[in-house]
């Protein structure tokens, strides 16, 4: 089996589990978010990581932000944090919404670990709304629970869709104006000016040694003047004044499946994700080499 070959059985794996086995996790209807904060937790740890569970209240249910690192390696020093929600909207089983970028998450920490790498991967929880853009939202609580030390993430990669391709791609007018490709085959790299330098970087590292199309784009006041820009985790790191980037498909501009039941494992392409995951370790090989032990 060839690592391109590995690499797919462990997205096919984790998304098997969360889209079809488990289904919808939403916040306030069924258990599927219950299960899949327990399958994380349990991928996580069977990959070696140490696992801290931020827990927190929402309407009387308990969830959880997961936090997985190696070793501690990551827990006071500058670090990296490599993020994807794990919620879903109500009546979808939230394939590439946002399984899929779940499943890259944990592949590439499953492939990262015990490599003694400066990373945190962090499974957020309540993204979608209506818990998005309020307190209750797992990356701000996040980011409110650790505001003593925010200047240790050096930067924060949010993984949001990711796992779509289509021969149609779809913009807001000024993005047209621009010439993006019309064709929907790349992965968007997304960033607010403060994280300029972070989006060189990580546009570098995934187009090297990959098949994978990226196409980048900086926007100005935190991505107000496109709302678009705006509506995933980074814009809390963006908030808090963390240099941050959202790596995504392009979303609902793309999937014509987004929020909707058809939104299933079978419309996703398999080895865009494959070539997502070798692009990412090629950016941790740059971002975060193995911190020296003593």
């Amino acid at each position: 089996m060839t690592e391109s070959q590995r690499i797919r059985a462990r997205l096919e794996h984790h998304l098997t589990a969360l889209a079809v086995e488990i289904g919808p996790r939403a916040a306030l209807m069924g258990h599927g978010l219950l299960r899949a904060e327990q399958y994380l937790n349990e991928a996580f740890v069977s990959a070696g990581l140490v696992v801290e569970e931020q827990r927190y209240e929402y309407f009387g249910r308990e969830v959880a932000n997961l936090i997985a690192s190696d070793g501690g390696v990551a827990d006071e020093n500058a670090h990296y944090l490599i993020g994807a929600h794990y919620d879903s909207v109500p009546g979808t089983p939230g394939a590439d919404d946002n399984a899929s970028a779940v499943a890259v998450m944990l592949t590439l920490a499953e492939r990262s670990a015990g490599r003694g790498r400066p990373v945190r991967f962090a499974a957020f929880t309540l993204e979608e709304p209506p818990a998005f853009a309020t307190k209750h939202q797992g990356s701000r609580m996040y980011l409110r629970h650790h505001r003593q030390n925010l200047s240790s993430i050096a930067g924060a990669i949010i993984l949001e869709m990711v796992g779509y391709t289509s021969p149609q791609q779809h913009y807001p007018l000024v993005l047209r104006w621009a010439g993006y490709p019309k064709t929907g085959d790349f992965i968007g790299v997304i960033a607010n000016l403060r994280s300029r330098a972070l989006l060189r970087r990580v546009g570098k590292g995934l187009r090297r040694n990959t098949e994978l199309p990226v196409e980048t784009l900086c926007v100005p006041l935190n991505g107000w003047p496109l709302p678009a820009t705006r509506l995933s985790d980074h814009a809390s790191f963006w908030d808090a004044g963390r240099p941050a980037v959202m790596i995504t498909d392009t979303a609902f501009m793309r999937n014509p499946h987004y929020h909707l039941p058809s939104d299933r494992i079978e419309t996703l392409d398999f080895e865009f994700m494959t070539q997502l995951v070798i692009g990412l370790e090629n950016v941790l090989s740059d971002l975060a080499p193995p911190a020296q032990r003593p």
